[in-house]
């Protein structure tokens, strides 16, 4: 006898899931929270935008942290956007992504 009459498939192959582009998807965040993250990358966009637009200040201290908090606070939310609208969502689950 031949290998191949004695030893079949026994499982299917799995079908492969369509292919979104950039792996985006809106099944983690949908409803009020698309848009109010949305919302928060281009408002704190638009923060460090005006933050540059200052040349002379007198006393800089608070501009610098107002710089700091608004920059951190566009790359944040533009990390939560990927994450959640991505597939790096699945690709690392559900309890990884909370601790995160």
């Amino acid at each position: 006898m031949e290998n191949g009459a004695v030893y079949n498939e026994t499982t299917e192959p799995q079908a492969k899931s369509p292919r979104r582009l950039f792996g985006c998807t809106l099944r983690h965040l949908w409803g009020w929270r698309l848009p109010a993250k949305a919302l928060q990358a281009i408002l704190s966009l638009l923060a460090v935008i005006c933050e540059e637009i200052v040349e002379d200040c007198i006393k800089c201290g608070g501009l610098y942290f107002f710089e700091f908090t608004s920059c951190s606070a566009f790359l944040l939310s533009l990390l939560i956007l990927c994450v959640y609208c991505t597939d790096v969502y699945e690709t690392f689950g559900e309890e990884k992504v909370q601790k995160v």
